[in-house]
């Protein structure tokens, strides 16, 4: 007996780092609206003053190639909601998310024993949908979908300066003007996400694994930072937006200050540029903070941290502005993770891998670490594998799309391993084909010189279209289409009627948030 007894006592710290190992992590998703990948200091932009988030990247990974498959801003939300390629949650352009989908990560990680929080910007319908989350506070910068909504923000705002304007600085959320915010910075949304955000995990004393998510309205226009983030660009070179020759149908297509096309002047792209910057600073500097709280409460090293976008921004390259477009301004986004330390594996922290990642793989990488089932016909993949062996198999590319917005011509699909780039436009049959890592500003369309190439990527895309039947591909080849798809057959049916989505297509063609 006394021998069972020593046995015991010798394998106790096995047995106990053995549970430890298997302990569910938190996950503390951070997003960001309209942020592109180039806009952080560890993805080698020297003009971005990111400390807080460069130093998750040094203590995780950063993928370098990752993107948002429908970049403009609900589209890549169901994305993200359901680990689903485009056609299959049925998204192909900017509308309403549906109101419940199979797969939805909240519920998913509800289901596997998670507490679940959302704090900021959902842009769901309706807007106060939950989706599985135990609870949320929204941020929907002024947007009302529904009759009598407020978002939590806005209430909040009323609480602490009343009477006042959210909205003073008076520049629209799709505007390329920039300005500073006007108000005390802790009244900026900015603020309040981050706070309600360190608020949680101040108060949280469950037994259970924590998912929260956070996000952040900025760096989605108004380009409107406080003046203190502001000062800190006050000596900084900025790059001037990239020009590509083939860009320069575009370049007196000005429409006004919320125009998606034109050339409005370097000085005035750099002061743009300057201004977003300096609201990432801030996001930036709230990161830090969340950082901080999940540090003080013992959560931080038992925990995954991601931060990403849901699409980019153009900021006036190739004489384009905002989303929606398959550049990399648009549709490239930034992907860190910072896994549990407990997690074996041969990656370093601080490293950098080029396998292609997109919006869909945050959902099957959380259920991955929380020991649930990832569902097969999931199109995601789990990043985890990755951090595990980053010579594990993985796919060849991603592919990326968006139905017609803002012009006839902008209706487009595309492929990118990270080297190339193969983007074929529905309605004209232009083709663009691009070397990334050459050409990373995407200057020069190389489609009529790399025949090669084109062959390559056109049989590639033919295969990527070849589902969604004639209107697509024919006798294997590319169709050119007269009219535009914007929910696919695999859309939950019964989202809304077919009259609102009618609706929904004209106002996408007017314009988008």
């Amino acid at each position: 007996m006394k021998h069972i007894f020593t046995i015991l006592l010798l394998l106790l710290p096995m047995l106990l780092l053995a549970a430890e190992k298997g302990k569910q992590p938190h996950i503390i998703f951070i997003m960001t609206d309209q942020q592109r990948a180039d806009a952080l200091g560890c993805m080698g932009n020297s003009a971005v003053i990111t400390p807080n988030i460069d130093d998750i990247a040094a203590a995780g990974v950063t993928f370098v190639n990752a993107y948002s498959s429908v970049p403009s801003c609900t589209p890549a939300r169901a994305g993200l909601l359901t680990g689903m390629a485009p056609w299959n949650h049925g998204m192909l352009g900017y509308g309403r998310v549906a109101r419940r989908y199979k797969y939805e990560m909240p519920r998913m990680l509800r289901q596997a024993g998670y507490y679940t929080f959302g704090i900021g910007k959902m842009h769901w319908y309706p807007q106060k949908a939950l989706h599985g989350f135990h609870g949320t506070l929204t941020d929907e910068s002024g947007r009302v979908e529904q009759d009598g909504y407020v978002s939590d923000y806005r209430d909040w705002f009323k609480l602490q300066a009343p009477g006042k304007n959210p909205d003073e600085t008076g520049i629209g959320w799709n505007e390329h003007r920039a300005g500073v915010y006007k108000l005390n910075e802790n009244l900026h949304p900015t603020y309040w996400t981050g706070q309600m955000a360190v608020d949680l995990i101040n108060n949280y004393n469950l037994d259970k694994p924590l998912f929260l998510k956070v996000s952040f309205a900025r760096p989605h226009s108004p380009y409107d930072p406080p003046q203190r983030f502001l000062n800190q660009y006050e000596n900084v070179k900025i790059r001037a937006p990239y020009y590509g020759s083939w860009a320069k149908k575009f370049e007196n297509e000005a429409g006004g200050k919320d125009a998606a096309y034109g050339n409005f002047g370097q000085e005035h792209a750099i002061n743009s540029r300057k201004h977003y910057y300096a609201n990432i600073t801030f996001i930036d500097d709230m990161v830090g903070k969340i950082v901080a709280a999940l540090k003080s409460k013992g959560m931080y090293d038992d925990a995954i941290i991601c931060f990403t976008s849901d699409h980019g921004d153009m900021l006036g390259d190739h004489n384009h502005w905002r989303k929606t477009y398959a550049y990399e301004g648009s549709s490239n986004i930034p992907f860190v993770l910072k896994w549990p330390e407990s997690l074996p594996g041969q990656l370093k922290g601080g490293e950098y891998l080029k396998q292609v990642v997109e919006l869909r793989d945050f959902l099957p990488t959380f259920l991955d670490f929380a020991g649930a089932r990832i569902p097969e016909e999931m199109d995601g993949i789990s990043v985890k594998a990755l951090i595990e062996n980053p010579h594990s198999e993985w796919r060849e590319y991603i592919d990326l799309e968006h139905a017609t917005t803002y012009s006839n011509e902008n209706y487009w699909c595309a492929l990118t391993d990270g080297v190339w780039k193969y983007i074929w436009f529905f309605r004209t049959g232009e083709e663009q084909l691009f070397n990334l890592e050459q050409d990373p500003g995407e200057l020069t369309n190389l489609a009529a010189v790399e025949e090669e190439q084109i062959k390559t990527w056109q049989r590639k895309m033919v295969e990527h279209l070849a589902e969604r039947g004639d209107g697509f591909v024919k006798n294997k080849q590319l169709v050119k289409r007269e009219t535009t798809l914007l929910y696919s057959p695999n859309f939950p049916k019964d989202a809304r009627s077919e009259q609102e989505r009618i609706t929904d297509w004209r106002s996408v063609y007017k314009g988008i948030d």
